[in-house]
């Protein structure tokens, strides 16, 4: 997949089919978006595109630091492994925030990304303060060369599917509620790096992140995870915070693998966050935190074996 980012001197390979939006997440309703694009491209022969920003416009408007569910090389990531021909991380800037929709529909979408097709969901907004429309783009398309489809949100339980409601029950560590929503599991990718080999010294050898600053993490404590190393899968607790048994001045993300002894500095993991066990917690020694997480290595375990048992 071809990822164009930080420039605006962009452009599709030839005729496209194209989706727009913050794809925060890369959830179930953005799903409906991108499958929906893929086959379309089978079918008519087009170039399939993901449009986006580098940046969530939200947090340029406002002035603060982005929050993500996904990172940008996750979601390159999420998206090459789909199948996307080309995605667009087009840059926020003031030329860009400040564009009428007329413009951005003439400029972006036909004379940039030479689309034929577009597909949307149904409130999706582009342009200055968001006043361009859905319907705007299907009424717009057919004299510029192109035509629009417009999707209807996915639901669950009678509520739309969206980053925002992915967000609430991330903050809340509602992680199977999380997994539902997006359709996979909620992960921290990042390479494991040298902690302070406490975990070794107490007989719960552990492998360390530091998650990327713009990643959204759920409330600091400890989960169940599962873990891909190099196309291995593991099993383990992972403790999400600063430590403060020990006071890092940091947020990292700590893992026991369950039945591991593997040399696994610099290696890329991916932890899988599956089940909120408890919060974070100073103990009052080193022994009383190594009897705290023999009880969570144990729940840990009965979680992933009850797993097992009903797949």
């Amino acid at each position: 997949m071809r990822y164009l980012t930080k420039t605006l001197d962009f452009d599709s390979r030839g005729d496209s089919v194209v989706t727009l939006g913050k794809f925060d997440g890369l959830h179930r309703g953005h799903m409906l978006l991108i499958r929906r694009v893929l086959a379309i491209g089978r079918t008519e022969g087009l170039e399939t595109v993901v449009f986006t920003f580098d940046v969530p416009p939200q947090s340029k408007v406002q002035h603060v630091k982005p929050h993500q569910l996904l990172t940008n090389e996750e979601r390159r990531a999420r998206l090459e492994q789909l199948g996307m021909d080309c995605l667009v991380e087009c840059p926020f800037v003031d030329e860009v925030m400040h564009m009428t929709p007329e413009a951005f529909i003439k400029e972006i979408l036909v004379d940039k990304l030479h689309a034929k097709k577009v597909v949307v969901g149904k409130d999706f907004g582009f342009g200055y303060k968001r006043s361009g429309t859905a319907e705007m783009l299907k009424e717009m398309g057919p004299s510029l060369g192109f035509e629009t489809e417009i999707i209807e949100k996915a639901e669950e339980n009678g509520r739309e599917i969206s980053s925002t409601w992915a967000r609430e029950e991330l903050e809340q560590g509602n992680m199977e509620a999380v997994s539902g929503l997006l359709g996979y599991d909620y992960a921290v990718h990042g390479e494991i790096v040298h902690g302070h080999a406490l975990g070794r010294t107490i007989g719960v050898p552990t492998i360390n992140q530091i998650p990327p600053a713009e990643k959204l993490l759920p409330p600091f404590g400890v989960y169940v995870s599962e873990v891909k190393i190099e196309g291995k899968i593991y099993y383990g607790i992972t403790n999400i915070g600063v430590k403060p048994t020990v006071q890092e001045k940091f947020t990292g993300v700590e893992t026991n693998l369950f039945d591991c002894s593997e040399d696994l500095y610099g290696k890329q993991a991916e932890v899988s966050l599956l089940k909120f066990l408890r919060p974070e917690q100073k103990f009052a020694s080193i022994d009383a935190l190594k009897n705290q997480l023999d009880h969570d290595v144990a729940a840990g375990k009965k979680y992933v074996e009850k797993k097992f048992a009903q797949q």
